[in-house]
């Protein structure tokens, strides 16, 4: 039998992991956990009433979060011309076309997210079997396949976040950190609640977001009461 550790116990002490809390209080909360050795990713975890299996059923999107992840994002733009020239102005960690993506081929991976144009696509795939399984992979439903590369650079730098439902309908992701305080949190997770609503699948029937989650990345999951949003 695994051995509860004295954090663990205190967590318990604090949460109830059947109570479904107001969403204000659920955050309070997740602020008045015991602090870790490092500053701690607040996630949020929906369980939604689709079938990812299902085309008309597929929920996929990215949010910037008013008040950003916390963390510093390193963008690869792939492009070329005056696209390539804006990219950089906007930031862009390293830009190239088709040597960056043979840099890639051939093992670079020092970034988080990749932009790409249109135009360079082609080129891009080449590179596909390698981003692909790590999800970085450009997308348009992400914005992360458009002639404006600057923008997407610039959505990056400030905090967007992808989001998508994986198996049984569930969407993992982050909404920033547990330093932040009380009023950023509450106002990034509701930046996501709203982005998640708003690519609800026009088939749907029944409840869309049935359950909802948030923790820190060491602690206790502190069930949201929905309907307090």
């Amino acid at each position: 039998m695994a051995k509860i550790t004295k954090l663990q116990k205190q967590f318990a002490e604090k949460v109830d992991s059947e109570k479904l809390y107001a969403f204000a209080d659920a955050v309070k909360l997740l602020k008045d956990l015991p602090n870790t050795k490092f500053d701690e990713s607040v996630e949020v975890v929906f369980n939604l009433g689709v079938n990812p299996k299902h085309a008309d059923q597929m929920v996929r999107s990215s949010v910037v979060l008013p008040h950003g992840t916390g963390k510093t994002v390193r963008v690869a733009v792939i492009a070329k011309g005056e696209a390539a020239d804006a990219a950089k102005k906007a930031g862009a960690d390293v830009v190239g076309a088709e040597d960056l993506v043979e840099k890639i081929i051939g093992g670079f991976m020092d970034f988080d997210r990749i932009v790409a144009t249109p135009d360079c696509m082609q080129v891009l795939s080449k590179a596909a079997r390698i981003l692909g399984p790590k999800g970085l992979m450009p997308n348009p439903k992400l914005g992360t396949v458009t002639p404006n590369a600057a923008e997407a650079v610039e959505k990056a730098k400030a905090g967007q976040v992808d989001f998508r439902a994986e198996k049984n309908g569930i969407v993992h992701t982050v909404a920033g950190k547990k330093s932040f305080d009380l009023k950023k949190i509450e106002e990034n997770i509701a930046a996501l609640v709203k982005a998640v609503k708003d690519v609800k699948p026009t088939g749907i029937k029944g409840i869309y977001m049935q359950r909802m989650t948030i923790s820190t990345t060491m602690g206790p999951g502190i069930k949201v009461d929905i309907a307090s949003l």
